[in-house]
């Protein structure tokens, strides 16, 4: 039983297991804690993604979906071993599960069969989704297994708890699947002998190199229409308006409008396109220059 890691402390106890990590948007402040109280802890929840795919599953579980809204859990760890930070506080990643199983990972012993829905597990567990489609064929790499070995042991480490405090959710809720390729007992084994050890900080010496900044690809004249509803526009639109090319009243916004092709015919004549060569639609000499940002 303990209080919930505050962001900073979580961020620094994964990094201090070795762990590569990034902050994903606004993960700080992404949570479900309107929902229901979040806490006390009582230990780590093991899951798939049933998804393939690093950015749309970090996404997916940053967002959720219509029918589960997100966070859908605090941690999503890639097949490279990178661990992506989606959310802080409550998230819906372990649903109804049975009470004698979260009694038994309070008291650290060996977990009951679980036969039962009846306790709210998103209160009490921190969970971490790993990409993975669940299938049985879907490999495990083993710097994904590593960072889920190292993951779940930072938490441990930093709550005082061992790692009979680490589950996965078919372990939790009744006919749940995950994680599905690995068993957890061999897990907890892999975290109990790390948890004997003390942490291991990244090689501090080398700096990692700044990532390249990432553009939105061209998406062809035709995307430009009436009609048209998309982030491109709006991250189209902000691009302009810092190159103080904005002619808008109100916005800029998602749905193409006149506006957005009076703002990108000024962008055309900024860089010397005259005539038809400005008409406010995009072309690609002039796009590639805008640099409007992936989004």
């Amino acid at each position: 039983m303990a209080t919930p890691l505050s962001a900073d402390r979580l961020l620094k106890a994964l990094r201090d297991e070795g762990l590569h990590v990034i902050e994903h948007r606004s993960w700080r402040d992404n949570s479900r804690n309107h929902k229901g109280p979040w806490g006390p802890t009582h230990g780590v929840m093991i899951h798939h993604t049933v998804t393939s795919g690093t950015a749309s599953s970090v996404e997916l579980c940053y967002n959720g979906h219509s029918a589960l809204p997100g966070p859908l859990c605090h941690g999503v760890i890639a097949k490279n071993g990178t661990v992506h930070l989606v959310g802080n506080g409550r998230a819906n990643h372990a649903g109804l599960g049975d009470d004698d199983v979260l009694r038994a990972v309070i008291a650290e012993r060996d977990l009951p069969a679980d036969n039962e829905a009846s306790t709210d597990g998103n209160r009490h567990f921190y969970g971490f989704e790993a990409v993975n489609l669940g299938d049985g064929k879907d490999p495990w790499p083993d710097a994904q297994l590593l960072a889920i070995e190292r993951a779940a042991a930072a938490v441990c480490r930093a709550h005082g708890w061992d790692q009979r405090s680490v589950i996965g959710h078919l372990e939790w809720q009744p006919g749940k699947i995950d994680p599905r390729g690995f068993t957890m007992d061999s897990m907890r084994s892999r975290i109990g002998k790390r948890l004997g050890d003390k942490p291991k900080p990244p090689a501090a010496a080398k700096p990692k190199p700044k990532p390249k900044p990432s553009y939105e690809p061209f998406p062809g004249a035709a995307f430009f229409r009436v009609g048209r509803n998309s982030p491109v526009v709006t991250a189209m639109g902000r691009r302009l308006v810092a190159e103080g090319c904005g002619r808008y009243s109100v916005g800029p916004g998602p749905r193409w409008s006149e506006a957005d092709r009076q703002s990108y015919a000024a962008w055309q004549r900024k860089l010397g396109y005259t005539g038809d060569d400005a008409d406010g639609i995009p072309g690609k000499s002039s796009w590639d220059r805008l640099k409007v940002p992936n989004v």
